[in-house]
C-alpha cells in the first residue's frame, strides 16, 4: 500500500512538473501586423523626398517616377537603361538621363553630401544612446576608367585595381551597436583631400550628433603619422590595422618570437606609437598552421591585452560587410559626371541604412529584456526584393520583345 500510494505520489509530481514547465515554457508569439513592400517603398519615398533634393517637373517625367527608376535600378544591380527598356509604363532612359544630369551638378558636389548626411541621420533610432559607441571608419571606391583630365580631377589615384588606377572614393563612419549596424556619417574624397582632414570630418560630424565615441577602429589605409598624432592630441581611443612593410627592418623585424607582445616603435616619420604585435596560427592549404603577424597601432588602451585588441578589432569588418552589402543594391552606371557618381555611392548606403533602421523597428521579438532581433523575417535580399517588386506593379512589366521571326514557327 505503502509502495502504490508512493508511485502515486511521485506521478502526481511528475505531472505537477510538467504542467509548470508548461506555462514558464515562452509562448509563440503570432504576429498582428504585417509589413508590405508596398510601405517599404513608401518610407524610402518619404526620406528621399524630405531630405535629397530629386525633382523633375517634366509632362512625363516626375518625381516620383525618377526616385523609382533609381530604386529598380538599386534593387536590381542593373542600369537606368536596363531599368526603362524593362518597365512599361516609363519615361525613355534618354529622359531619366537627362534629368538626373542637371540634377546633380559638380557644383552643388558639397551641398549634396550634406543632404546625405541629413538622410542618414534621420534613420539613427531613437532609442539608441549617444555615448559609449564603437565607430569604424572605411574608404570604398568606385572604378573609372575615364581618359578625360577633368574628370580624373575628381577621381582619387592608389594602386592598380579593376583595371584602373582612378576611383570615385567616399569614406563613411559606421556604428557597431548590437545586432544592428548604422552608416552615420560620409564624405565625398577628392584627389587634393588627406587621410586627416577625413578622419577629422567624420569624427565632427558625429560630435554634431551629439555621439561619444570610446573606441575607433580604422584599417591599414589610416595608418600614418598624422593620425596617429591627433587622434593623441584628441585623446580618442583608437585601434589602427598597421601594414607589415620591410624585407628585415621596420615592422617586419617586430615579427619574431613565439608570443604576442606590446612595444614602443619610432616611424620614419618620427611619429611614436604604442605598437601590439599579434602573432597568429591559421590554417594553410592543406590543413597545416603557419605563423602569421598581425600589427595594431593603439592609443588609449593600455589595459587591453593584445588578444583582447584583435578580438574586438574583428568587429570592424561589420563595415566591410555593409560595404558588400553596398555593392548589392549600386546603380550601374558609365556616367561621366561626378556628381551622379558620388550621388550613386551615396544612394546605395542609404539604402543599406533604411533596411537596417527597419529591420530594427519592426523585426524585434516580444519579451523582456535587452531587445533581440529576428534577423531572418528581413534579410537584405528579401527587402530589395519587395521594393523592386512594388516599382514593378506600379509600372509594369514587359513581357514581350520585338521580332522579325514567328515565335510559332520554332516554339510549336
Amino acid at each position: 500500500m505503502i509502495e502504490i500510494l508512493t508511485k502515486g505520489l511521485h506521478q502526481a509530481k511528475v505531472q505537477v512538473t510538467k504542467q509548470e514547465s508548461e506555462l514558464m515554457r515562452p509562448m509563440t508569439m503570432i504576429p498582428e501586423y504585417e509589413l508590405s513592400g508596398d510601405q517599404m517603398r513608401q518610407v524610402t519615398h518619404q526620406t528621399i523626398q524630405e531630405h535629397l533634393s530629386i525633382e523633375a517637373t517634366g509632362y512625363r517625367c516626375k518625381s516620383e517616377m525618377l526616385v523609382d527608376v533609381l530604386l529598380k535600378a538599386s534593387t536590381g544591380g542593373s542600369s537606368i537603361e536596363a531599368v526603362c527598356a524593362d518597365l512599361e509604363d516609363i519615361a525613355d532612359s534618354n529622359t531619366i538621363r537627362e534629368t538626373l544630369n542637371r540634377e546633380f551638378e559638380v557644383g552643388d558636389l558639397w551641398e549634396q553630401e550634406v543632404q546625405m548626411n541629413q538622410a542618414l541621420a534621420s534613420q539613427i533610432p531613437s532609442d539608441m544612446p549617444r555615448n559609449d559607441l564603437e565607430v569604424a571608419m572605411d574608404f570604398q571606391d568606385e572604378p573609372f576608367y575615364g581618359k578625360s583630365p577633368e574628370l580624373r580631377s575628381y577621381a582619387v589615384r592608389t594602386q592598380a585595381q579593376k583595371g584602373t588606377t582612378h576611383f570615385y572614393r567616399i569614406a563613411s563612419a559606421y556604428i557597431i551597436w548590437r545586432q544592428v549596424r548604422f552608416t552615420l556619417a560620409v564624405t565625398y574624397v577628392l584627389p587634393e583631400h588627406d587621410t586627416l582632414s577625413v578622419v577629422r570630418t567624420l569624427l565632427q560630424r558625429l560630435n554634431r550628433l551629439g555621439f561619444e565615441t570610446t573606441v575607433l577602429y580604422l584599417d591599414k589605409g589610416f595608418c600614418s603619422g598624422e593620425v596617429i598624432t591627433y587622434l593623441h592630441d584628441l585623446q580618442q581611443a583608437a585601434i589602427i590595422a598597421c601594414p607589415i612593410r620591410g624585407k628585415t627592418g621596420g615592422t617586419r623585424a617586430l615579427c619574431k618570437g613565439r608570443k604576442s607582445y606590446r612595444t614602443a616603435y619610432t616611424f620614419t616619420d618620427g611619429t611614436k606609437a604604442d605598437l601590439v604585435m599579434v602573432a597568429t596560427l591559421p590554417k594553410r592549404r592543406g590543413g597545416k598552421r603557419q605563423r602569421k603577424w598581425l600589427a595594431y597601432v593603439v592609443i588609449g588602451l593600455d589595459d587591453w591585452t593584445p588578444q583582447k585588441i584583435k578580438r574586438q578589432y574583428r568587429r570592424r569588418f561589420g563595415i566591410e560587410c555593409s560595404y558588400r552589402q553596398l555593392r548589392q543594391v549600386r546603380i550601374h552606371t558609365n556616367s561621366r559626371n561626378p556628381a551622379l557618381r558620388f550621388f550613386i555611392l551615396g544612394f546605395a548606403l542609404l539604402l543599406v541604412t533604411i533596411w537596417a533602421s527597419l529591420r530594427w523597428l519592426f523585426c524585434r521579438i516580444k519579451g523582456r529584456g535587452r531587445p533581440r532581433l529576428d534577423v531572418t523575417l528581413l534579410r537584405l535580399q528579401r527587402f530589395i526584393s519587395m521594393i523592386r517588386r512594388s516599382v514593378e506593379a506600379i509600372y509594369g512589366v514587359t513581357m514581350t520583345i520585338p521580332t522579325y521571326w514567328s515565335p510559332q514557327s520554332v516554339i510549336y
